[in-house]
């Protein structure tokens, strides 16, 4: 079987952004449905795919990275709203034996 995965690096550090809180999303007909939240490790990457296994499957997605909370707990002020306060990236599974990377 297939899986999704993801690997975060800190451009403005030029390190990998370790501590950056993930979402996954299933989008359905009625509403998104939370399939799993996490955080990135000390390397940019999640301990585990973000889906794998019957959770992963053929569908749309949303991926939320949450950036300004990211950079707020790191204490890089950032104005009120942020800019940029998360990432969404809405992607789509056509080969559930396939790795997305």
């Amino acid at each position: 079987m297939g899986q999704l995965t993801t690997h975060v690096l800190d451009i403005s550090s030029g390190q990998p952004a370790a501590g950056i809180r993930i979402e996954v999303h299933e989008l359905t007909a009625a509403s998104p449905v939370l399939l799993t939240s996490t955080a990135t490790g000390k390397d940019g990457r999640c301990a585990h795919p973000l889906l794998a296994g019957a959770a992963f499957r053929v569908g749309r997605y949303t991926m939320t990275f949450y950036l300004a909370e990211y950079f707020r707990t790191r204490g890089v002020a950032l104005p009120e709203p942020a800019f940029i306060e998360d990432a969404v990236i809405r992607i789509g599974i056509a080969h559930a034996e396939q790795h997305y990377h």
